[in-house]
């Protein structure tokens, strides 16, 4: 064999140990992310497995690993309405994580492959671990590589053990010392986590690590995690592990799932687990439809419709106030000298048609001496509404809300019903 066909064979030979290198990773798909509202030292980790088929049908993380078992990218096909927390979402399409000897480096993109900011609203995060693979430290940096801080105005963590805890500390860019959350009062962190690396408590401590109460009488919040790895209850403690009151009003919280692991309802109690209020948590694997509208919703929905027009009719500047939205947008079609093309006019705001209900129709010659005002409501979907209003001169289609048990005018879009006016 001579050395070109040598060079092409040991080529070819890369590339085919390059390729399965690539593909001989491991998939798993799960419908959930294990919560976390406590550290990002708390591993990523998926709950509810599922297999690809079943994730090809509904709201699901699919997780990459390489040989070394070693977590090398999310895809984040999990669709929900429930509120996120900044910890417990990737809050991207796609996080790409790179090992390389003691980082571990994790970046985010969007659909589009484009890189983009995480709930901590951050471009890139490098992990920095020991000889034993455990995070000693974690930095943020922007699209040009330069450190910047979160959302809670964190730069950097610092984590060290100590006996049973994790010890975690907080820096901005001036390296001042910065608390867990910018609406949380903890200083210094004492993390215990469970076997399963799950968090099972996290402690406000002083400069010598104690643990001691925060200005509200807050030494702890305390985690349970049922067996499918759901977040099921959470305490909140003084500095000797008595339940007392947060700043949020509340002692204990529970928060139910369903049979594959949706958020369904959350409670909170007082340390004596007296009821203080609970709500039901609006979920996409349970979408109800509105019931049709009530007679009473029609009603009111024609008569703030056809209240604009009476309004203009008969100078009824009160009655243009109660129809109209304040965030009113009023447009038609017209000629746009600046362009020399058509375009949508520039709005009128509610203040403009108060305005013109004023004096509009002084002179009583804008409309005929008995208008024609006709409605016709073309759909009701619980507090919105479209609405099409014939007039002497005018066809309009107006968006309505209910805000507050009233409904209002928000949208308004007219044109002369001469066709005529109109050149094509």
């Amino acid at each position: 064999m001579n050395f070109k066909k040598l060079l092409i064979s040991l080529i070819a030979l890369c590339m085919s140990s390059i390729t399965l290198a690539q593909n001989n990773t491991t998939t798993n798909y799960y419908r959930h992310l294990r919560y976390n509202h406590v550290s990002p030292y708390i591993q990523l980790a998926g709950i509810y497995p599922i297999d690809k088929a079943t994730a090809s049908n509904t709201s699901h993380y699919i997780f990459n690993y390489n040989d070394d078992k070693q977590l090398i990218e999310i895809t984040n096909n999990h669709y929900s309405t429930e509120r996120r927390h900044s910890l417990g979402s990737i809050g991207v399409y796609k996080v790409v994580i790179t090992h390389d000897k003691q980082k571990e480096t994790r970046t985010f993109f969007d659909i589009k492959g484009k890189r983009m900011s995480n709930y901590r609203e951050v471009y890139k995060e490098v992990f920095t671990k020991n000889k034993k693979g455990i995070y000693t430290k974690l930095e943020f940096f922007d699209l040009a590589n330069k450190a910047m801080e979160s959302n809670w105005k964190i730069s950097e963590y610092h984590w060290f053990k100590k006996r049973k805890m994790v010890i975690e500390k907080r820096y901005n860019l001036q390296k001042v010392h910065q608390d867990i959350s910018t609406y949380f009062e903890f200083g210094i962190t004492g993390m215990v986590l469970r076997k399963d690396g799950s968090p099972k408590a996290n402690y406000n401590l002083n400069e010598d690590l104690k643990i001691t109460n925060n200005s509200v009488g807050v030494a702890s919040y305390q985690d349970t995690y049922d067996e499918n790895g759901n977040h099921v209850k959470y305490t909140y403690h003084d500095e000797n592990n008595t339940l007392v009151m947060n700043q949020f009003g509340l002692s204990i919280g529970t928060k139910e799932y369903d049979a594959v692991g949706n958020y369904i309802k959350q409670g909170h109690y007082d340390p004596n687990m007296k009821l203080l209020r609970e709500r039901d948590i609006a979920n996409n694997q349970y979408v109800k439809l509105s019931a049709k509208a009530s007679q009473k919703d029609s009603i009111a929905i024609k008569r703030i419709s056809l209240g604009y027009l009476i309004a203009l009719q008969e100078l009824k500047p009160d009655l243009m106030k109660e129809v109209m939205n304040d965030s009113l947008n009023k447009v038609t079609v017209g000629f746009s000298r600046t362009l020399r093309k058509e375009a949508v006019t520039a709005p009128l705001t509610k203040e403009r048609m108060i305005e013109n209900a004023k004096n509009w129709n002084k002179s009583n010659a804008r409309f005929p001496p008995k208008p024609s005002n006709h409605i016709k409501i073309l759909d009701i979907y619980h507090r919105i509404a479209t609405v099409k209003l014939y007039s002497d001169n005018w066809v309009e289609y107006l968006h309505l809300t209910k805000l507050d048990g009233k409904w209002s005018i928000v949208n308004l879009l007219w044109q002369y019903k001469n066709v005529n006016r109109y050149p094509f």
